[in-house]
């Protein structure tokens, strides 16, 4: 295994700190790097979209609901795991650019629900095939079977991180 950045940055502080176990960032470190390196992979993607990570997020979340593609503010929250805040000023974008529309909603005439236009639809459907085929291509480093117990590891991680509330 050749030397990477968080291996020269764990000999250093074994120089420095030799009474301190770095072995947490042999993980966390390269977790990290690879996370702000798949973050700028997908982000230019939705750019090739018109979409930031946020709007994108949005979409992915009305698209998920199914027919008719709508889902008040709060659940849009729940599903893109942002405050309501952050989910109406991405509503206020995409309605702009006209990929969403805002209505009352059928069941409570005082609250609002958030629904995919068609013209919002068909550009996430191209959005999210092409993102699709970019998380492929930023795995294929991995074997199928490296891909499978990575998945199996970082489940079992989050898991612990996210309990279920459900």
């Amino acid at each position: 295994m050749t030397e990477d950045h968080v291996a020269r940055i764990q000999a250093e502080w074994r120089v420095e700190r030799p009474d301190v176990d770095t072995s947490p960032q042999g993980v966390i470190g390269r977790l990290h790097r690879i996370a702000n390196h798949l973050t700028g992979e997908l982000t230019l993607l939705y750019a090739k979209y018109g979409l930031t990570e946020g709007e994108f997020d949005v979409l992915a979340a009305l698209r998920r609901a199914g027919t008719p593609y709508e889902r008040a503010p709060g659940e849009i929250a729940l599903h893109t795991m942002v405050t309501t805040g952050a989910v109406t000023k991405r509503v206020d974008r995409l309605e702009q650019a006209g990929l969403v529309e805002r209505r009352r909603s059928d069941a409570d005439g005082r609250g609002r629900v958030v629904r995919l236009t068609p013209t919002g639809r068909r550009l996430f459907d191209q959005a999210f095939t092409a993102h699709m085929a970019n998380e492929r291509r930023l795995l294929e480093a991995l074997t199928p079977d490296d891909a499978a117990q990575l998945e199996k590891l970082l489940t079992t991680w989050l898991g612990v991180l996210e309990p279920r509330t459900d």
